[in-house]
């Protein structure tokens, strides 16, 4: 087992069982059209995966450039995946939006009439 880690070889496996994970979670949901957004889904199992590689090259002493282009891939496949499921959600504004300018309380709300119970 030490040799699986010294080696690098423990990430390999599981970057195997990520791969059939990804491949399972497709089948699904073209069969069944359930289920998570491919593409959001994909950029998520790339970053992970990317995560796990930094490991990789952590556990057999690459260095540390190698170490921080695979955090820096992470850190962009977590941003694409946040963007497209934030847009999907209809909620990736930049600036102002309706919703911050509508009035909370006002002198017709119960709330700004109400009176101290002291």
């Amino acid at each position: 087992m030490e040799s699986l880690f010294a080696s690098g070889r423990i990430v390999e496996l599981i970057l195997g069982l990520v791969a059939l994970e990804a491949l399972g979670l497709m089948v699904w949901l073209r069969r069944t059209g359930r289920g998570t957004l491919a593409r959001p889904m994909l950029l998520n199992l790339t970053s992970g995966a990317a995560l796990m590689l930094a490991l990789r090259a952590s556990l057999v002493d690459a260095g540390w450039p190698a170490i921080a282009a695979w955090l820096a891939l992470s850190f962009a496949a977590h941003l694409g995946e946040l963007a497209l499921r934030m847009r999907a959600a209809g909620s990736l504004h930049f600036g102002r939006t309706q919703r911050f300018r509508e009035p909370g309380t006002s002198r017709s709300d119960e709330a700004f009439n109400a009176r101290s119970l002291t």
